[in-house]
C-alpha cells in the first residue's frame, strides 16, 4: 500500500483533571453543544454558566476523584491504549497507517488530530467515531467537528466516516466472548445504554434502535430467553423524559422482581468511564444490594482488548 492513511478514533473526551476547575470548562463546552442540550440558547446558556456548572462542576470532581488514575483519566487512559495497539497492529502488518486520538470535548481535540495528518501529507483520512449505536448527541457532533477542523483547509484530502457499527459481526462477538468470560452461572444480564431525552427520538434519532438490534443479536448468540436479560438506559440529566426503562430504577426493583444475581454490561461505550466505573460499578451496585440483592457485578468495557483492537482494525482496513 503506497499510500498514506490517516485514521481518527473519537470519543466523547475528559476534563484534565478531577477539580472543579478543570471540570468547568470541560462540561461549559459539552453542555453548550445544541446537540447535546438543544433548547433556546437565550434560555439555557444563563442557567448553565450561573446554576448548573457551579453546582455540578462540584459535584461531579468528587465522583471523578472516585475513578482518577496515576494516568489521568479512564477514559483518555485507555483511550491511549486502544490508539497504541490499534497503530502497532498496523505497523505489524506494514500497513502505512497513522492513528491519532481526536476528542468532540477537551483534549487532545478532533482539529488537533486533523491538522496532524495534514501536517503528515496523508492521502487519506477514516474517522472512526467510538460509539457502536448512532445517535446524533454522539456520533453527529464528531462530524460536525470534523468538517469544522477542515474548514480553514483549502486541500481537503478523500475522506471516509464510519457511521456505525451496532451489527459488525466482530463487534457482537467481541461482546459476546467478554460476556461468556465473566458472566456466572443465574446471573440476569442487563444490557444498559447511554439514555438520550424521548425528545430527540420524537425528533428522529434512532439510537434506541441501533441499541434494540445490538442486545437481540448479542442475546440471539448467547442463547438467551427473555426472562434471562433486560435491555435500559442510564446517565440521565435534567427533569424532561429520556430513554426508558431507566437503569437506576429497574436495579432498585430488580430483588423484589425475583433477581438475586445481576450482571451489567454497557455495550455503547467502547471504554470505560465516569458513567461505568462510577455510576454502574459503583453507585448501581449499592442500589442492588441495599435493596435485597445478592451478588453484582460490572462487565468491563472492551476497551484495549486484542478482539476490540482487531475489530477497529477491520472496520478500518474494509475502508482503505
Amino acid at each position: 500500500m503506497n499510500k498514506k492513511i490517516g485514521v481518527i478514533l473519537a470519543n466523547l473526551g475528559t476534563p484534565n483533571a478531577a477539580t472543579p476547575e478543570a471540570i468547568r470548562p470541560y462540561l461549559r463546552q459539552f453542555l453548550s453543544d445544541p446537540r447535546v442540550v438543544n433548547l433556546p440558547k437565550w434560555r439555557w446558556l444563563p442557567l448553565l454558566n450561573f446554576i448548573i456548572l457551579p453546582i455540578r462542576a462540584k459535584r461531579i470532581a468528587k465522583t471523578y476523584q472516585s475513578i482518577w488514575t496515576e494516568q489521568g483519566s479512564p477514559l483518555l487512559a485507555i483511550s491511549k491504549q486502544q490508539q497504541q495497539a490499534l497503530q502497532h497492529h498496523f505497523e505489524q502488518q506494514n500497513q502505512n497507517v497513522i492513528v491519532e486520538l481526536g476528542m468532540t470535548y477537551g483534549e487532545p481535540s478532533i482539529e488537533s488530530a486533523v491538522q496532524k495528518l495534514i501536517n503528515l501529507h496523508i492521502n487519506k483520512i477514516i474517522v472512526l467515531p467510538l460509539y457502536p449505536q448512532y445517535s446524533s448527541t454522539t456520533t453527529a457532533p464528531v462530524f460536525d467537528a470534523f468538517a469544522k477542523a477542515l474548514k480553514n483547509h483549502r486541500h481537503i484530502v478523500p475522506f471516509e466516516f464510519i457511521h456505525s457499527y451496532h451489527l459488525d459481526e466482530n463487534y457482537i462477538m467481541a461482546l459476546v466472548n467478554t460476556i461468556q468470560a465473566k458472566m456466572q452461572q443465574d446471573e440476569f444480564l442487563l444490557f444498559s445504554y447511554h439514555g438520550i431525552p424521548l425528545r430527540y427520538e420524537k425528533m428522529g434519532d434512532y439510537y434506541r434502535e441501533h441499541c434494540r438490534q445490538t442486545t437481540l443479536a448479542v442475546v440471539d448468540k448467547l442463547g438467551l430467553v427473555e426472562t434471562q436479560w433486560n435491555m435500559t438506559f442510564q446517565s440521565r440529566f435534567g427533569k424532561e423524559e429520556w430513554l426508558q426503562p431507566y437503569t437506576d430504577q429497574f436495579i432498585r426493583t430488580a430483588a423484589k422482581n425475583g433477581i438475586e444475581k445481576l450482571a451489567v454490561i454497557c455495550p455503547g461505550f467502547s471504554t470505560d468511564c465516569l458513567e461505568t466505573l462510577e455510576e454502574i460499578n459503583e453507585e448501581n451496585r449499592a442500589y442492588f444490594l441495599q435493596n435485597g440483592g445478592k451478588s453484582y457485578q460490572y462487565i468491563p468495557a472492551l476497551n484495549a482488548e486484542p478482539l476490540h483492537i482487531e475489530m477497529m482494525a477491520r472496520l478500518i482496513e474494509e475502508r482503505i
